[in-house]
């Protein structure tokens, strides 16, 4: 690769650029510039712009943009102002969209490896010798081990409805997402609550408290930006967490918590608000569940009792309740995103939702709101066919008590391909999704692949997951694709629909993967049940918002008015009780506690700290770290340790240390912070890559997946992230 291909792009250079390396026989390697990535004779000319809606896909938030095209070149990308979900607004993540269109790490054609897994030697195929290979490979299982002999994995993707429909239709029952790395906990106990997921009103919110979640790092649209708004006009934030995010940094109050112990701290925000009844007393009466139960179940959990777990002061504990209660139904304890942390994430959680049913903030202005109206209708697709011969149930029946039937546990269903228990699973499809950076524990992760006989992965680079792959497809940007519509919820800033259509033609030889599957279906003898095109679906997904198609070419949006608040005026909810339900007979019925009953987390021994995850504003998830733009804000992670500690081990700043668990281990430099607590330390997720294909960030920093441990919340399946001890000792030359 010549020395220009190696220079980080910038916004300054990167219209430079007239070449990029195609992957090599062996990816990775220092190759000559084989093909353009942008023509030579496509030179930018302002006067000779086009300009293009889209919806980013840099992260989950599909934020309206404008493409401003020159010669069918991407010069630059500007939000849409008309987006309201990200109030007119694009983040660093989204401009660096440009740098993923042109990044001379794609993948560029089909890859058969050839040699072992992981050792980077690859054959170039035709798209007809890939898809004849991949269909070979997916009857030959299907055949000798059942339809359920393949595992699918789609991450998160406007396209990624098709990879459960193929699934579906192929006959396997297995899928698992990336939710149960992030959300399942979340998601159950609201359901479980509310008898639904709720979006907050930030922005017209009075009092806030957010424990765990960092909205101003970890964006969320329009969430991050209306904290910001409504700071401006007053709202008090309150915010728990274990480090000095930069949230914590710009909130009127930030305790380090100690982590695992946040329901001591809501169990006994419920205490105060029930002993002195600061709660809608009517409002009680009419929409909750089980009110007498929580009365003398919470009788244990004092401000004095909860001090001595989550080390917040008790007066703090007791006044904070107090301000909520004022403050409320204007009032939210923020659900967040990221809430695979503990064994009993669920049951932390369902005390965060109980609260906010306490405060009466349900469906009304300032607090938590349904789900409204966006008008995108089903589309009518043909009845999967039956096979007889599949096993009764999925791969990780009976390892959490309560898992969603649509998609599975990836920790439990990797525990069940290795052990090969209850059937052997031999097959996987992944699309956008990269289990071994994401999923704790990595070297579990490589023991199940090596009982797999077949993994195909679809992405635009050569992830860790692509690297371990036998089959390696490349799909093109979302700048170069067409897609079906999408309803997003915005909380109070709208309700819509977005799409997208190709701004510039597709690089190389890169595919979607709705074609794609189109394509294996032919040669699996399942071509009726893809026996349509992308502008047929979206047709059919758009009949009944006549206004829509418009709006989406005009505009880049498309909304559909609809009642903000009062959803549920003259409905019931979707719970037993068909109330709000602080005490839930259906977990009782399970032999699972019906109200959060407090464990004290394990302790930290001697000698070892609790390694914590979080999200920052470069990167999303495990994804962007190689993206050159982004790269450039941080090219590597560290180890946040409090200089305390960090003394005690004789650690300086800038030093080189090794954290080791009972799993793995992993070097990095260390960056001593006093916004950490001294029992804790903290890395960000994405580095120590093992595929040579990412150039950007090939060789620096540590995994989190190769350290964590693989625990799981007990009734979600979710992954527990937090819950693991490392030890960190400073590396000696």
């Amino acid at each position: 690769m010549s020395s220009n291909i190696n220079t980080p792009i910038s916004r300054r250079n990167f219209l430079k650029w007239s070449g990029a390396a195609t992957a090599a026989t062996v990816v990775g390697t220092k190759t000559p510039v084989l093909h353009a990535l942008v023509p030579s004779d496509k030179k930018a000319d302002a006067s000779n712009a086009e300009y293009h809606f889209s919806a980013c896909d840099m992260c989950l938030n599909k934020c309206g943009l404008v493409a401003r095209v020159e010669n069918n070149v991407v010069t630059k990308l500007d939000p849409n102002q008309k987006f309201l979900k990200s109030r007119g607004m694009l983040c660093a993540r989204g401009n660096a969209g440009i740098a993923q269109l042109y990044d001379p790490d794609r993948l560029k054609y089909p890859l058969l490896r050839k040699g072992k897994r992981g050792e980077g030697k690859w054959q170039r195929l035709s798209w007809d010798e890939a898809l004849d290979y991949a269909a070979e490979q997916l009857k030959k299982i299907a055949d000798e081990y059942t339809r359920c002999g393949v595992l699918f994995s789609p991450g998160s993707d406007m396209q990624s409805t098709f990879v459960h429909w193929f699934a579906e239709v192929f006959g396997s029952y297995n899928v698992t997402t990336h939710e149960s790395a992030c959300l399942l906990s979340r998601n159950r106990a609201y359901l479980d609550t509310f008898g639904e997921v709720p979006f907050s009103d930030v922005l017209h919110t009075k009092y806030i408290i957010m424990a765990g979640a960092n909205r101003y790092e970890a964006l969320i649209t329009p969430d991050s930006i209306d904290l910001m708004s409504t700071r401006k006009n007053g709202t008090k934030l309150v915010v728990l967490d274990p480090r000095y995010t930069k949230t914590a940094a710009l909130a009127d109050e930030w305790y380090p918590v100690r982590p695992g112990t946040d329901m001591a701290f809501f169990l006994a925000i419920i205490h105060v608000i029930i002993s002195e009844k600061l709660y809608d007393q009517a409002y009680a009466f009419e929409k909750l569940y089980g009110l007498e139960q929580l009365s003398e179940h919470v009788k244990q959990y004092s401000p004095e009792w909860a001090e001595g777990e989550c080390e917040i002061p008790a007066k703090d504990i007791t006044r904070i309740a107090r301000e909520l209660a004022a403050a409320a139904p204007a009032a939210i304890v923020y659900p967040g995103r990221r809430t695979s942390d503990y064994v009993n994430s669920t049951q932390i959680r369902r005390s965060m939702a109980i609260l906010n049913a306490l405060l009466g903030n349900w469906d009304r202005p300032g607090g938590l709101l349904a789900a409204r109206q966006v008008g995108l209708s089903r589309v009518e697709l043909p009845e999967a066919p039956f096979y007889e011969d599949n096993p009764d149930d999925r791969l990780d029946i009976g390892k959490a008590h309560m898992m969603f039937e649509e998609e599975g546990s990836f920790k439990h269903m990797r525990d069940a391909i290795i052990e090969a228990k209850p059937y052997p699973i031999k097959g996987w499809f992944v699309y956008k999704h990269n289990p071994l950076q994401s999923e704790a524990n990595r070297q579990r992760t490589l023991e199940m692949m090596e009982k797999l006989d077949f993994i195909l992965t679809v992405d635009i680079a050569m992830s860790d997951t692509a690297w371990m792959s036998d089959l390696v497809l490349p799909a093109p940007s979302y700048l170069e694709r067409q897609d079906p519509a999408s309803g997003l919820q915005g909380s109070s800033a709208c309700a819509c629909v977005v799409t997208r259509n190709p701004v510039v033609p597709a690089l190389f030889e890169s595919k979607p993967v709705f074609e794609i599957l189109k394509e294996l279906a032919n040669r699996l003898e399942l071509g009726e049940y893809f026996d349509f095109t992308l502008e047929e679906y979206r047709k059919q997904q758009l009949k009944n918002l006549p206004d829509a198609e418009r709006a989406l070419r005009e505009d880049g949006v498309y909304y559909n008015p609809s009642k903000l608040y009062g959803v549920y005026e003259g409905r019931i909810y979707k719970t037993k009780s068909k109330k709000i339900e602080l005490y839930n007979e259906r977990y009782a019925e399970m032999g699972v506690d019906p109200m959060p009953v407090y464990k004290s987390p394990r302790k930290v021994p001697s000698g070892r700290f609790r390694m914590v995850v979080g999200r920052n504003a470069y990167f999303t998830h495990c994804t962007t770290q190689n993206n050159a733009l982004l790269h450039e804000l941080m090219p590597e992670n560290s180890l946040w340790i409090h200089p305390k500690a960090a003394a005690g081990l004789g650690i300086k700043e800038g030093d080189l240390v090794e954290v080791s668990s009972a799993v793995g281990r992993g070097e990095l430099k260390a960056s001593l912070k006093d916004g950490i607590r001294e029992d804790t330390v903290y890395m960000a997720s994405g580095f120590g890559v093992l595929s040579k294909g990412l150039t950007n960030i090939y060789g620096k920093g540590a995994c989190m997946a190769e350290i964590l441990e693989d625990f799981s919340d007990e009734l979600s399946g979710n992954m527990a992230m937090h819950e693991t001890f490392v030890k960190v000792a400073r590396k000696v030359a």
